[in-house]
Parts: structure tokens; C-alpha cells; sequence
């Protein structure tokens, strides 16, 4: 495996509060990478400062050897870096295929190769197939769920960034949101899963960051990390 993703240093503010404290963190290409923490620890500001939504106020975020500190948002997203955002933010008066749509609308590809890959992701989604032509906002939250991961599939991302897909969700629909997340990683996907499930996130990553209070306390192989005293007692619920 090769680091397809290198932060370094990264400290993120808001105001007088610093939300990420010089962390550092590497992202292996073809890994799912799980990012572990409480509420408030300062994983969906590392997130979003990946994602170019946020500024840094030190440090650096290189992906596959291009700095994007200073690079805006929709640049970050045509060099392959995707988020799916925390609360899924699908855009609920259009369409099920408008919205997946949407998800490419940086690409300079083809309608046919588009379309080829529209249709591959209903293969992996039916249920939104059924769905194609229904506004996005009668979507039940599974489904929105599946759009989201969708949507941000249709830019063609070389890693996805995931904040919190599990939120809200059923555990058998929460089942089969990490089945495929799975699923998209052993076609060669690198997934960077921000996650308070921390059992389902273990589960299906090759290594964790546990992050408290804007630091990385811990880290390792989840093979590793599943067994920590400290990650059974917090979030595996003794």
C-alpha cells in the first residue's frame, strides 16, 4: 500500500477556538480509514477541512502529492477527493436521477459514459431505481442515505470522505449502508469513514484514528484497536 493522502500539522479555528490541534494523518490507497471519536472531538472540522470547506489555520493536506490548503472546494472534488456530507444534504425538489445527476456535473465525460455509470450504480442501489423519477425528499433516510454515498460516487472519486452515514438510520438499513461501503472498497475504493459507530466502523476498516479534543489519541490497525481496553470501555460499550 502507498499513502494516497498525508496530513500533517493540521489545526482548524473557529475564532478563538481551536477545533483541530496539529494532527497528523495518513490515508492508504485502497483502505477504508476510520475516523473514531465523541461529539465535539473535531472530526467532521478535520472533514470538512479535506474537503476545502474550511481553511486550515496551519498545516498541510496533500492528496496523491498536490497540496490543497489553499485549493477551493470544486477543485478538490475533480481531483477526486469527495465528500459524502454529514445529514446526507440531498436536494429534495428535484428528482432521484437529477440529484445523482448532480453528482457529475464536473465531469467532461460523455452522456453514454455518464449513463454507463449511472446504470452501474443502480445495480449497486436498486432501491433507487425504484425511485428514479419520485422527488428526493420522499425518500425514506436510508434511502436519502444511498443517494448521498450515489451522488458523490457519480464524481468519480479516487477517496471518499464519509461524515457519520449511519446517523439516524435503522440497524438493519445502518447494515447495509457498511455492506456496501464493503462493497466499494474491494473494487479499489479509499474511504475515509468518520463514524461514532464505532463497532461497524472497526468492523469493516483496516485501520482508526481516535480522536478527543481536537487530537488523534490513539491509532492503529482495527484489528488492533477493537481489542484496546480504553476502545472497548468508551465506544464498544464495555
Amino acid at each position: 500500500m502507498s499513502a494516497i493522502v498525508n496530513v500533517s500539522g493540521l489545526q482548524v479555528r473557529y475564532g478563538v477556538i481551536e477545533a483541530v490541534k496539529g494532527i497528523d494523518l495518513t490515508l492508504e490507497q485502497g483502505e477504508i480509514t476510520a475516523l473514531l471519536g465523541a461529539n465535539g472531538a473535531g472530526k467532521s472540522t478535520t472533514l470538512l477541512a479535506l474537503s476545502g470547506l474550511i481553511k486550515p489555520a496551519a498545516g498541510s493536506i496533500r492528496f496523491d502529492n498536490f497540496e490543497l490548503t489553499r485549493m477551493p472546494p470544486h477543485q478538490i472534488v475533480a481531483r477526486g477527493l469527495v465528500q459524502v456530507p454529514e445529514g446526507r444534504e440531498i436536494l429534495t425538489t428535484l428528482t432521484v436521477r437529477e440529484n445523482l445527476l448532480f453528482g457529475a456535473y464536473r465531469r467532461t465525460y460523455s452522456r453514454k459514459e455518464i449513463g454507463a455509470d449511472l446504470e452501474r450504480l443502480l445495480q449497486l442501489f436498486p432501491l433507487l431505481r425504484e425511485r428514479l423519477d419520485g422527488a428526493a425528499g420522499n425518500l425514506s433516510g436510508g434511502e436519502q442515505q444511498m443517494l448521498a454515498i450515489a451522488r458523490a460516487l457519480m464524481a468519480k472519486p479516487r477517496v471518499l470522505l464519509l461524515d457519520e452515514p449511519s446517523m439516524g438510520l435503522a440497524p438493519l438499513v445502518v447494515l447495509e449502508i457498511f455492506h456496501t461501503l464493503r462493497t466499494l472498497n474491494l473494487q479499489g475504493l479509499t474511504i475515509f469513514l468518520v463514524e461514532q459507530n464505532a463497532r461497524q466502523a472497526l468492523s469493516i476498516a483496516q485501520r482508526a484514528y481516535v480522536m478527543e479534543n481536537g487530537r488523534i489519541a490513539l491509532s492503529g490497525a482495527s484489528t488492533a484497536l477493537v481489542k484496546d481496553a480504553k476502545i472497548v470501555d468508551v465506544y464498544l460499550g464495555g
